[in-house]
């Protein structure tokens, strides 16, 4: 007997039907929809709500806990070169975080059902539907629960007066991440230096999706070996 293939009826909720393709799901997620209209991921609207987020409700959350960070290093006594230097190290902090969770876990190959449907709720939706702006940042309560590890992440290699200074940093980088990763998509640049990024991260979308993992900055790509060739002869999934 010839095992029937599974198909996905994108007229119906998606997570919980996307774990039954199983060796298909990679192929499936990287061929993707172009389309302004999002598909629908749950029946129950309690959930469908949470997966939506606008790209302003992002600055609007987290920027006010950012200078409340910055504040707290600030009344322990450092000065404001300090303090942008303790900044700027957090922004550089997430930039490496920002390219090894996207390399590491947003691109980890799954098959069975859990994992492709976890995957999918993570970053395939993403790859699957590129253009739809209300899943394309962050849910802030998602968020939230993510910066409890980070916070105790920064605490590991810095004191209790710089950590404050430094998480908020590395939260304004992730402020930056998302509000540039929307723009790279929905915008329409006309300045060489993010005509340049948005070209660099479709690429990543519709030509090469095993290269090219940074958003903000091809830094760490440079770094790593992850640069995507600059004439590709044919897709990579």
């Amino acid at each position: 007997m010839v095992a029937q293939v599974f198909k996905v009826d994108l007229n119906k909720p998606l997570v919980f039907q996307v774990g039954h393709l199983g060796e298909d799901y990679q192929e499936w997620v990287h061929q993707p929809i172009v389309s302004k209209e999002g598909p629908r991921f749950f029946a129950s609207d309690f959930w469908e709500f949470l997966t939506r987020t606008q790209w302003w409700v992002i600055p609007l959350v987290w920027l006010p806990v950012v200078g409340y960070s910055v504040n707290i290093s600030k009344q322990m006594g450092h000065t404001l070169p300090e303090l942008v230097l303790m900044v700027m190290g957090g922004i550089f902090i997430w930039s490496l975080l920002e390219y090894t969770l996207h390399r590491f876990l947003f691109h980890i190959n799954t098959t069975s059902y859990w994992g492709n449907t976890l995957h999918y709720l993570l970053h395939g939706c993403h790859h699957k539907h590129p253009m739809d702006g209300l899943r394309l940042v962050f849910p802030p309560a998602a968020t939230a629960i993510l910066l409890v590890p980070f916070w105790n992440l920064v605490k590991l290699f810095s004191t209790p007066s710089t950590t404050p200074a430094l998480f908020g940093g590395g939260l304004l980088g992730y402020v930056m991440y998302d509000c540039t990763h929307y723009y790279l998509h929905h915008g329409q640049p006309t300045k060489e230096v993010p005509k340049n990024l948005k070209r660099y991260h479709l690429n990543h979308h519709f030509r090469v999706q095993t290269k090219g993992f940074g958003i903000t900055s091809s830094l760490w790509d440079k770094v790593f070996g992850t640069l995507p060739p600059s004439k590709v002869g044919e897709k990579s999934n």
